[in-house]
C-alpha cells in the first residue's frame, strides 16, 4: 500500500467538472491547500481558492504554476461535450495544453502529476477484465489515442524530470449533476417526468461508478505515491439493461423502462469491465456507494432538479 501524503498544496483542474467537482469534497477533507482552476468560478468553493485561467493558452499556465506553486497536479480539465469528444479536433489542443501544464509544472517545482485517462486506451478483452499490467492498448477514437499519446508523453517527461505520475483510467462515472444525455441520467429523468425511458437491448456489460467514489478514488492517488496507470472504477460488470431496469425498480416504476425500444448501436464492444486490484491492493481504495444507492441518489437529484 502507498504511503498517504497529507498537508500537501494541490492544484486542481477541470475543478468545474463532472470528475473535478467530484474530487474537490475529498481533497479538502484531507487537509490539502487545494486550489481549483477553470473558467468560470465553482457554485460553491468552501475552503478551495479559486484561480481563473485558459489552459490553452501558455503564457496563462505559466503564470499560474508559478503563482501557486502546487506540490501536486490533479489534471482532470479535457474537452468532454457528450456526443462531440470522441472525434473533436480539440483534443489535439488538449495534449498540446497538458505538455504545456507539465512543463510549467517541473519548471515551478511540482512533484506529483495525476492525470485522467479512460478505459477506452484497452483493447478489452472478451473474456476477463481489463488489466493495467498484462491488458493491450488499443486506438479507437481520437479521444481515447490522444489520452493514451498523452499519458505516454507524460511518464517519460515525469520520469526525466523529478516529478511522480500517476494515470487514471476512468470507466463508466454516473452520478448527481451529470448531463442528462448520459446513460442514468436519461433514464432516471425520464422516469422522474413520468415519461417512457426508452433505450435499446442493452446487450453490453459495463463498469459503472458513483462519481463521487471516483473522485474519492481521485484524492487518494494525489496524495499517495503510487505510480502508473491504475483503473478506477467498481470492478463489476452490469449489462445496460439490467441497470436500466434497476433504475426503475430503484424508483418504484419499472413499467416506465422500455428496453429494446431503440435500436443497438452498431460496433458496441460487448464487455468493457476493470481488474481494480491495483486499485484496491496497492492504492487501498474501496468504493463506499452501493450501486442502488448511487441510483437511489441520481433519482433524488432528478426529482429536485424537475420540481
Amino acid at each position: 500500500m502507498t504511503t498517504k501524503k497529507t498537508g500537501r498544496r494541490i492544484l486542481l483542474t477541470g475543478a468545474t467538472g463532472f470528475v473535478g467537482r467530484a474530487a474537490i469534497a475529498p481533497l479538502i477533507a484531507s487537509g490539502a491547500e487545494l486550489h481549483l482552476v477553470s473558467r468560470s468560478e465553482p457554485e460553491t468553493l468552501d475552503r478551495a481558492i479559486w484561480h481563473q485561467a485558459d489552459l490553452l493558452r501558455s503564457d496563462e499556465v505559466r503564470s499560474l504554476l508559478f503563482d501557486i506553486r502546487p506540490d501536486t497536479l490533479l489534471h482532470l480539465a479535457w474537452c468532454v461535450e457528450h456526443g462531440r469528444f470522441w472525434m473533436d479536433p480539440a483534443n489535439l489542443d488538449w495534449v498540446a495544453a497538458t505538455a504545456n501544464l507539465a512543463r510549467a509544472a517541473a519548471e515551478a517545482g511540482t512533484s506529483r502529476f495525476v492525470g485522467a485517462g479512460t478505459c477506452y486506451e484497452y483493447d478489452w478483452p472478451a473474456d476477463e477484465n481489463c488489466s493495467e499490467t498484462h491488458t493491450q492498448l488499443a486506438a479507437h477514437t481520437l479521444y481515447d489515442t490522444c489520452k493514451d499519446a498523452t499519458r505516454r508523453m507524460l511518464e517519460v517527461f515525469c520520469a526525466g524530470n523529478g516529478m511522480t505520475f500517476a494515470w487514471a483510467r476512468l470507466f463508466f462515472l454516473y452520478g448527481q449533476g451529470e448531463d442528462p444525455r448520459r446513460l442514468v441520467a436519461s433514464v432516471a429523468r425520464a422516469i422522474v417526468r413520468g415519461e417512457t425511458a426508452a433505450i435499446s437491448r442493452g446487450l453490453s456489460v459495463r463498469d459503472f461508478m458513483d462519481v463521487r467514489d471516483a473522485g474519492a478514488a481521485l484524492s487518494a492517488l494525489s496524495l499517495s505515491d503510487l505510480q502508473g496507470a491504475i483503473n478506477i472504477a467498481s470492478g463489476k460488470g452490469e449489462r445496460i439493461s439490467e441497470l436500466a431496469r434497476k433504475i426503475g425498480e430503484v424508483a418504484g416504476r419499472a413499467d416506465r423502462v422500455r428496453v429494446g425500444a431503440l435500436p443497438d448501436r452498431p460496433g458496441e464492444p460487448p464487455r468493457i469491465v476493470a481488474d481494480t486490484r491495483r486499485m484496491r491492493e496497492e492504492l487501498g481504495f474501496v468504493p463506499a456507494i452501493s450501486l442502488e444507492q448511487g441510483l437511489r441518489d441520481v433519482l433524488d437529484f432528478w426529482r429536485r432538479a424537475e420540481s
